[in-house]
């Protein structure tokens, strides 16, 4: 690129560019780390310099989809999760930090046993089964989902961080019918209620709506994983799921009702009781 003007104060430079928009920084170096495939450091170093228009427009586009309420995550088609970049599209939920205090309890609950076959049941973006894969290249890691598109992405996530991830397609158990029993069973289901206001609002509205909410009480899902986990995991076996902020007790009950033993909830970064397991 050619350098501009001393002074930086050209229309087309990163600076007088950054200046003009009401985003957040961190979002608009985000953005143009999209546009121009640079590193921050670059953008940093490159304030001055004239963009192509070509340039100029695409982040303008980027811009106003952000500024709509888009998720940054499917703006620029990736988010961290336990120190990985996943590819993420709309077909996906949004990898969130809370969620690996689920990968970390399952770590934890497998950490004395070689070669564990670990379940994921409604694995979305591959982020829980892909990380287990990747901790514990011991185990052997079965993924399920009844999107087709959402198994796509988690594929390629597990070929891009080279994790060993076997993919089924289809609703909850049925994906693995005839399948040996599991070690572990590990669920981010559905569980926000259908007439939750909260669907409505920030970077949920951008994400799949069967993978956010049951349709109804937020606890369907939930009870048909603990219902049917007994059949699919081995004698001492054990089942973690992430739930809402205030259905620890219900999944706890639920549990105990299924036969489950050592039933016990797990507080995420928040202190939120957002994880709950037990043994079989």
């Amino acid at each position: 690129m050619q350098q501009a003007a001393a002074s930086g104060d050209a229309a087309d430079t990163l600076r007088a560019l950054q200046a003009g928009s009401s985003l957040p920084r961190l979002e608009r170096d985000m953005l143009w780390m999209q546009v121009l495939g640079v590193s921050r450091s670059w953008l940093i170093a490159h304030d001055t310099d004239r963009l192509p228009e070509q340039a100029v427009q695409a982040y303008h586009r980027l811009e106003a989809r952000r500024l709509a309420g888009e998720p940054m995550a499917y703006i620029v088609g990736m988010r961290e999760f336990m120190g990985h970049d996943f590819l993420v599209t709309p077909d996906v939920l949004i990898p969130r930090p809370d969620t690996e205090t689920l990968v970390e309890q399952v770590l934890w609950c497998l950490q004395n046993m070689s070669s564990p076959r670990i379940l994921d049941l409604g694995c979305g973006s591959g982020a829980i089964a892909v990380s287990l894969a990747l901790a514990r290249p011991d185990a052997q890691v079965v993924a399920t989902d009844c999107s087709a598109p959402a198994l796509e992405v988690a594929r390629l996530n597990a070929q891009r961080l080279c994790g060993k991830v076997e993919f089924c397609l289809g609703s909850w158990y049925d994906a693995v019918s005839g399948q040996p029993p599991f070690d572990l069973i590990v669920s981010n289901p559905p569980y926000i209620a259908a007439d939750d206001a909260h669907l409505g609002q920030g970077d949920v509205r951008f994400e799949p709506r069967h993978a956010l909410t049951d349709g109804a009480d937020g606890l369907r899902d939930l009870r048909t994983i603990v219902q049917g986990a007994g059949s699919h995991l081995r004698p001492g076996g054990s089942l973690l799921m992430e739930h809402g902020w205030d259905q620890a007790d219900h999944v706890q009950n639920m549990l105990r009702h299924a036969g489950f033993t050592q039933v016990a909830s797990y507080a995420d970064l928040a202190g939120i009781r957002r994880v709950t397991g037990g043994q079989r």
